[in-house]
């Protein structure tokens, strides 16, 4: 028998306004289709009889898709309310990074609030900022060591491939979102099952993906410790080593560590997809991002493709500074070759067109261009503490593969430093240690004497039409969707070339 009580009368209150407002702002279709899902995700719990028993994770990054995905999940968790009385315990976590702006963060407070969330103790809120897992506050600063992590990845990363977009921006990021997972379902007593959109085709080939390429380079895991989500996670964690300690260096063996992906989740946990059930197009859901959900597309958060994210902008920012430095040719002609490349991924993703006109109106209108590397800078610079010093040495590359782009950069940006050239060298190769050089080295590269040092005895990789796969970081963009062949000009003036260029 259920006691009813003032508090549990409440609640009851709470999840019965909460229902009927988000059947209002649902599509019947929509509607339906969370019924039906939620159905499906009673057979699939472990305790059906007692359903406050089972705990559900749901990842939420305060993107437009991720919203949509978790109002649909608080609509199959109210449901299952409504016909028996009791429903599962929904866990939402979001891993943070130096790249999720301030107005991320309130995205997701709005969104929090408007789905009654936050006044439910059956939704647990967490954010995560590297390996520190806390209760959602929006208010909650950036973690100084999440920040420094994520600046030396890309600094690093970025002068191995002269700024190529997806491996500086997004390798160390997408395996930081997997150990996100790995950190949601291990916290406090675990969880029984993670709620994915993706399709279960979708889920097979990422781990058929994983599988392959740990193969390939001799990293998997005993053969014992291979299967479900807890062997994927095995799998990738000895990835996430090889690639850190080829980024980082073999020494860097605490930075590497630092990376490391958690494999501390129960053998038998399973993902439900709520695929099958749901559409994800923006377009319809418009009213229901930016009305109820109080959605708001940031000109930093919404960048192109991703609307919880700032980095893409930097992507722009770095296509434009390499025409500018590296090419002779204008920062707006190399912006623009990055807009148009960056909108035909939205069209390929099915934006809607409203989306789109927003994002090329604002690198288009008189004095965008102007407007939109002023605010690059700043992003740069509060994200991650990076110059555009900084940013056109690491488009440069003049470390890696012993300095092969050294003389070049000089010429270019550092005149006063051409006869330093050989001492450069020396001082890169071990051989040598001049205080004053290390410090001018330091403040234009951002980096350390010994992490520059890492970088000269690393080979420069990049971006091919035909790219060599016999290392790590090569291996990983094989196959990644978001690149392109696009013509460009290596010159003012000159001939057109093909060149693959990637990005977000």
């Amino acid at each position: 028998m259920v006691i009813e009580t003032p508090q549990r009368s409440a609640v009851d209150t709470l999840r019965r306004d909460a229902l009927a407002e988000l059947r209002s702002v649902l599509s019947a279709a929509d509607f339906a289709g969370a019924a039906r899902c939620a159905v499906r995700l009673h057979a699939a719990l472990p305790h059906q009889s007692t359903l406050e028993r089972n705990v559900v994770l749901v990842a939420y990054g305060g993107g437009k898709d991720s919203s949509y995905t978790l109002t649909f999940v608080r609509a199959m968790q109210l449901i299952l309310f409504q016909i028996h009385g009791a429903t599962f315990r929904m866990r939402v976590a979001t891993n943070r990074h130096a790249g999720m702006p301030r107005a991320v963060m309130e995205n997701i407070d709005r969104a929090y609030r408007a789905l009654s969330l936050s006044a439910d103790p059956d939704c647990e809120l967490l954010l995560i900022d590297g390996t520190t897992v806390s209760v959602f506050d929006v208010d909650l600063p950036q973690s100084p060591a999440v920040i420094e992590r994520n600046r030396v990845d890309i600094l690093m990363t970025g002068h191995r491939t002269a700024g190529d977009a997806r491996p500086t921006f997004c390798n160390a990021c997408n395996l930081s979102m997997v150990n996100s997972f790995g950190l949601a379902a291990a916290y406090g007593d675990g969880v029984d099952l993670i709620i994915t959109g993706d399709s279960r085709r979708e889920q097979r080939d990422y781990v058929l993906w994983v599988n392959r390429l740990a193969r390939r380079f001799g990293l998997q895991p005993p053969p014992g410790e291979r299967q479900g989500f807890k062997g994927f996670l095995g799998s990738l964690n000895r990835i996430a080593g090889a690639y850190f300690t080829d980024i980082h260096g073999a020494e860097a063996q605490q930075t590497v560590a630092e990376h490391a992906i958690t494999t501390d989740v129960h053998p038998d946990l399973q993902f439900f997809s709520i695929y099958d059930d749901t559409a994800y197009a923006a377009g319809e859901h418009w009213e229901l991002l930016t009305e109820f959900l109080g959605f708001v597309f940031d000109d930093i958060a919404f960048s192109f493709t991703e609307s919880d994210c700032g980095n893409p902008s930097l992507m722009a920012h770095l296509r434009a500074l390499k025409a500018e430095r590296c090419h002779g040719r204008s920062y707006a002609e190399g912006l623009l070759e990055y807009v148009e490349f960056a909108v035909s991924l939205m069209r390929r993703k099915e934006f809607p067109e409203r989306l789109v006109t927003i994002m090329q109106e604002r690198y288009t209108m008189p004095g965008a261009v102007e407007r939109m590397r002023a605010a690059m800078d700043a992003y740069a610079s509060e994200a991650y503490g990076l110059t555009e010093e900084q940013l056109v040495a690491m488009v440069q590359a003049p470390f890696a593969e012993k300095g092969v782009g050294l003389a070049r950069y000089l010429a270019a940006e550092q005149p006063d430093l051409v006869g330093e050239a050989s001492r450069i060298h020396e001082l890169l190769a071990a051989a040598d240690d001049e205080v004053a050089l290390t410090a001018r080295l330091e403040r234009l590269s951002g980096l350390t004497l010994a992490q520059l040092r890492v970088l000269y005895r690393s080979s420069l990789r990049l971006p091919s039409l035909q790219p060599a796969e016999g290392e790590l970081i090569d291996a990983i963009l094989s196959g990644d969707p978001h690149k392109d062949v696009i013509m460009t000009r290596r010159e003012a003036g000159g001939d057109l070339v093909p060149e693959l260029l990637s990005g977000r």
